[in-house]
């Protein structure tokens, strides 16, 4: 007789047993073990490979004299890390609330939609690289023009993904709020933007990421400080290591932002299902 994963009670709800908590656990677990652990491989292998074909630092340093340095020189890489990250995340955060409000008005309004739509795709298509001397141009060399290049580069990948979780809502949910006579605000607020919320964040986990390069492409072209302007200065005097070092606490800050971003996720599901039920 085979063993079964859930039970049933009295009043006909279903349970999980033990045996499905820890298939659960255990994939939990293996979502954690195996990312890491093909990580650990390539660090090990990127170890080996600097120290048997002796590479020189200049070249390749090493993961451990990588580790050594950031371990010694913290300070200095957390004195760069602060303004970048800071950066990073206004950028990102005026960008979420500039995406949300344009679709927004995109989804509420046929002619926005059709006029502004089709020029958020052409501006897409540009190079953005390309714009950010003019950034500095029209806004300085502060950290506004940074913060703003950074927005211009994140907002667009939320305002596609807000558009398209407002779109995509069931009419039919719709046309049952409008026959109970409901507001377009309590339709949003009930309807809309609960179900908009995974795509909300699907473009909200690749703008984060977006703004962190808008702010590292305006440090390479005029800072004073910041992770970008580490990793150029180091470069300029090819020191490698030093530049690797910077990139791997850029990771961390980047981690560090998409993490808040998944833990922003989760509490914000928890409470439309808590508020649902």
């Amino acid at each position: 007789m085979s063993s079964t994963t859930t039970v049933g009670t009295e009043t006909g709800a279903v349970i999980a047993s033990p045996r499905a908590g820890a298939v659960q656990a255990a994939a939990g677990l293996r979502s954690i073990v195996l990312p890491l652990g093909l990580a650990l491989l390539v660090l090990a292998a990127w170890q080996l490979y600097v120290t048997i074909g002796d590479i020189p630092a200049v070249i390749l340093p090493s993961p451990v004299s990588i580790a050594r340095y950031i371990v010694a020189r913290y300070d200095i890489l957390m004195m760069h890390a602060i303004p970048t990250t800071l950066e990073s995340a206004a950028g990102f955060l005026l960008a979420l609330v500039l995406g949300i409000l344009l679709a927004i008005v995109i989804t509420y309004s046929r002619i926005a939609h059709e006029a502004l739509y089709p020029n958020l795709i052409f501006f897409q298509l540009i190079p953005k690289i390309a714009l950010a001397p003019l950034f500095i141009i029209w806004l300085g060399v502060g950290a506004q023009s940074r913060v703003a290049f950074s927005v211009f580069i994140a907002f667009f990948p939320v305002v596609i993904a807000t558009t398209a979780g407002f779109m995509s809502v069931d009419k039919g949910m719709l046309r049952l709020c409008r026959s109970l006579t409901a507001t377009e605000w309590q339709v949003f607020t009930a309807v809309r933007f609960p179900s908009a919320l995974p795509h909300i964040f699907s473009g909200a986990k690749i703008a984060v990421t977006l703004a962190i390069i808008g702010v590292i492409i305006g440090e390479f072209i005029t800072a004073q400080a910041g992770l970008g302007y580490l990793i150029i200065f180091a470069t300029a005097r090819a020191d490698t290591e030093v530049s690797m070092a910077a990139i791997v606490v850029l990771c961390i800050c980047g981690l560090l932002l998409y993490g808040l971003v998944a833990l922003a996720e989760s509490i914000a599901n928890r409470f439309y299902s808590a508020d649902s039920r």
